[in-house]
């Protein structure tokens, strides 16, 4: 029987790296990078396995690891899988709801968690949950419960396993782990409904880092990789895997909120984000060019046309540029795109991949404009991220690249995609019936997402199940409106209402530093944002912005109405998912007052 991969994998690396470093993390009580070695992470992990199995944790048993991103998060994934049991990652804000739901549904008996949120979350929910046997802090500064007798901290639990003393059965385990073996399971956000824990088999890891090494061939131990997104997301953890296999250095970001302070202390050479990343780097672009006078502004405005014409007109459809335009390009370079790429932190860029939502066309050609080695991709959790990727210099522009090697693709019924590999789940933790709609009846999986392929290249149309259809008989797709109306810089989030409506209307939240800015520069009084936000002339701002925006719609796809709301979507009010995912049918349920005031006086 072959034992996993991953049992193993951080044992491997050490034996071929020893003392190079392996992880950083922030220290915040001295603002430093604090380095963790190959042979002292494998050491590590030694001691979770062995304290687990002092624990009582049985093979393929569950465990809970509700945190932020942190360097224990890694400990006790690799310890649990020396010891063949399986890790449930919860999101570190995730609410007492969420994580009483996994942990009773997980039936998770131990619960490592990060700082003082999730400990006191973890305690509520103990109260009420059965399973939950004991709760382990990773943050030494947690301040425990009065009365908390059975929560340890992670140094305690450490000590268990100290001196190794249950290292015969630890290999025992490893060596009898089999590629079948439950590795994770990664409860969805539940954008559509309840929470679905999707099973993944040791044997999908493996199957994605054969498949990614085909394809992402220059990534390797002279990389820099930092972490942003949550370790819970199948994106970063898959990718963080990889990137530990291909012996890269990963880079722990702690706090979402710092990461544009963290890429400028670590210069990192690649990192896995959502398209919002870098549409916020492609509006500072566009405020600072805006704020700029004279040759210096003509001299952006031409760098961009001229990255553009070089990178997208000639070298994405494989022509090779006049040297008259190569000249001018590698001057820009050397000027304007390298500033730029040194201000946001990624002058060391190797490539970095995005995928999670659709990517403004915009934004992406801007991207590819500078230099920047965006790798636009499409993957879900169900199969353990990519399914398709760009390569540098193999991309088209709207695309999400081809399909990787080992994944089989087909557009079905509807023009859905549907998969078939060694990547894809085999379905939904104690959910046969859910399980059983997830696959057609020749063993595709149904992804839900409509799309096609054109010249070997995977086009996304919208999400299936998000296809909107107006009283009128008409069907919109929200998200293609939201994607093109979403860069312009005075909308932060928008959200597109029209089931059931005869008109497409919005709800938006603008970017309100910008909307100040607006009326300070163009005097308008205001008293507060609220009475900012119902002046005429911020309406006709947004009404100018919009209208110019979405000239490519059909008419019935436009945006007739809108409103300007005060506050951001927010988690706390259910309209967020984990992943910052818009949850429409609670935003339609807490906006309702707000739409219904868009469609009074309307003629039948």
């Amino acid at each position: 029987m072959a034992n996993t991969y991953l049992s193993r994998l951080i044992r491997k690396q050490a034996q071929k790296y020893g003392d190079k470093v392996a992880l950083r993390y922030r220290d915040y009580k001295t603002e430093t990078w604090k380095p963790v070695t190959w042979n002292y992470f494998s050491d590590l992990v030694e001691v979770v396995a062995n304290a687990l199995v002092g624990l009582g944790v049985e093979e393929q048993e569950n465990v809970g690891v509700f945190s932020q991103n942190m360097p224990e998060c890694l400990y006790v994934d690799f310890g649990a899988f020396r010891d063949r049991v399986v890790t449930v990652p919860l999101y570190a804000t995730s609410s007492e709801a969420q994580v009483h739901y996994i942990v009773e549904d997980a039936g998770i008996r131990y619960l490592f968690v990060g700082e003082q949120y999730q400990y006191d979350v973890a305690c509520r929910v103990q109260a009420l949950c059965k399973s939950l046997k004991q709760i382990v802090i990773f943050d030494p500064d947690v301040k425990k419960s009065p009365g908390d007798t059975n929560s340890v901290y992670f140094s305690e639990f450490m000590k268990n396993g100290l001196y190794k003393p249950y290292r015969m059965e630890v290999d025992r385990r490893s060596d009898s782990s089999s590629p079948e073996d439950l590795a994770s399971i990664l409860y969805t956000s539940g954008t559509t409904g309840d929470s679905k824990g999707v099973i993944l088999r040791h044997s999908n890891y493996e199957a994605a880092f054969k498949a990614n090494h085909a394809r992402l061939t220059d990534l390797g131990e002279d990389d820099v990789v930092l972490n942003f997104l949550p370790f819970t997301h199948i994106f970063e953890r898959a990718w963080s895997y990889f990137s530990l296999d291909c012996g890269c250095t990963l880079c722990i970001n702690l706090r979402p909120q710092d990461v544009q302070k963290t890429m400028r202390e670590i210069r990192p050479t690649a990192m896995c984000s959502v398209p919002r990343f870098w549409e916020k780097v492609y509006a500072g672009v566009q405020e600072k060019i805006n704020e700029t006078h004279g040759p210096a502004k003509w001299m952006m405005l031409d760098a961009i046309r001229v990255g553009k014409e070089h990178n997208i007109d000639y070298l994405m459809n494989g022509k090779t540029p006049p040297s008259m335009l190569h000249w001018k390009y590698q001057l820009y370079e050397k000027t304007v795109f390298s500033l730029l790429k040194k201000t946001v932190g990624i002058e060391n860029g190797n490539f970095f991949p995005v995928a999670g939502a659709a990517i403004p066309y915009e934004v992406e050609e801007f991207v590819h404009s500078v230099g920047i080695n965006m790798i636009t991709g499409y993957g879900l959790t169900e199969s353990t991220a990519t399914v398709s990727c760009d390569w540098k210099g193999d991309f088209r522009l709207g695309s999400v690249g081809r399909v990787i090697p080992g994944v089989e693709l087909r557009i079905g019924e509807n023009s859905e995609i549907q998969l078939r590999g060694g990547t894809i789940t085999q379905g939904y933790y104690k959910k046969e019936a859910k399980t059983r709609e997830a696959f057609t009846e020749d063993g595709w999986f149904k992804t839900g997402d409509a799309g096609y392929v054109k010249d070997g290249f995977l086009y996304l149309t919208e999400r299936i199940k998000d296809l909107f259809k107006t009283s009128n008989g008409k069907y919109i797709a929200p998200q293609a409106i939201e994607t093109k109306l979403v860069v312009d810089r005075y909308i932060d989030q928008i959200t597109i209402i029209a089931d059931e409506r005869k008109f497409v209307s919005a709800l938006i939240v603008p970017d309100y530093a910008q909307v100040e800015k607006y009326a300070r520069d163009h005097r308008i009084p205001y008293a507060g944002r609220k009475d900012l936000l119902a002046r005429p002339e911020i309406t006709a701002l947004f009404r100018m912005r919009i209208d110019t925006l979405q000239q490519e719609f059909a008419h019935y796809e436009q945006v007739k109405r809108f409103t300007l709301l005060p506050e951001p979507f927010s988690m706390e009010r259910g309209e967020l998912t984990n992943t910052l995912k818009l949850k429409r049918s609670v935003v339609a349920q807490n906006y309702k007052e707000l739409i219904d005031k868009m469609y009074e006086d309307v003629p039948e």
